[in-house]
């Protein structure tokens, strides 16, 4: 598969570099201690910042918040952009884009999110809805491909399935349903998408997931 050679320019035009660098910083803190702990003081004191300098780029710690789920959601979106799917399997495109997510948010913390609904809800339910119209517009292309390529069986609606796939992942960071001591998000997110091939598969689909599972010895 052939990477995008402007996926450097891609970057930069989304985001300056310097900012991406500190929101880097700060989801490692947010990760850590929490969202609602970690002040503008403490993530100037770890980035060796001013606030003066710090407050060239924001002006809040709202307005972090908000660029980093802006950063969070890019992050996502740039694995569509780094892979040229032009005529590829519809199960390989898959099982890509599912390794990159696996290895690009496999440390998301259920106690982040947490926070994040609680205190900053406008920012955060306005992050997921963006991040769930592109994931349903992507997962409708997929199966769409997949089925007129004889990967997927062609009674599905793929409206429906769509729907249902936003729905599990929607329930991948539920603690209620899946203890973040119990089951690590790669885990989870791997059998589902197993799961999610096999309900969808066609035979000759399905011998061809096999035959790409053992050659990726997944």
């Amino acid at each position: 598969m052939q990477i995008h050679n402007n996926l450097e320019f891609f970057y930069v035009i989304l985001m300056d570099n310097t900012l991406k660098d500190i929101l880097e910083k700060v989801r490692e803190l947010f990760f850590k201690y929490g969202v609602r702990s970690v002040s503008i003081d403490d993530i100037c004191r770890d980035l060796g910042f001013s606030k003066k300098k710090l407050y060239e780029y924001v002006t809040s710690k709202h307005e972090l918040v908000e660029k980093l789920l802006e950063l969070e959601r890019q992050n996502f979106e740039v694995i569509f952009f780094q892979y040229n799917f032009e005529g590829i399997n519809a199960i390989d495109i898959l099982l890509t884009v599912s390794k990159e997510i696996g290895e690009h948010f496999r440390d998301i913390s259920p106690s982040m999110t947490f926070d994040l609904k609680k205190y900053y809800p406008e920012i955060y339910h306005k992050h997921v809805d963006e991040r769930i119209d592109f994931i349903f517009q992507k997962i409708q292309i997929n199966l769409s491909k997949g089925i007129g390529q004889g990967m997927y069986r062609t009674d599905l609606s793929v409206e429906l399935i769509a729907r249902l796939y936003i729905r599990r992942l929607m329930d991948l960071h539920n603690p209620e349903f899946f203890p973040a001591e119990k089951f690590s998000f790669r885990t989870i997110f791997d059998v589902m998408i197993d799961n999610f091939i096999r309900g969808i598969a066609t035979e000759n689909g399905l011998a061809y997931y096999e035959a790409k599972k053992t050659n990726l010895n997944l």
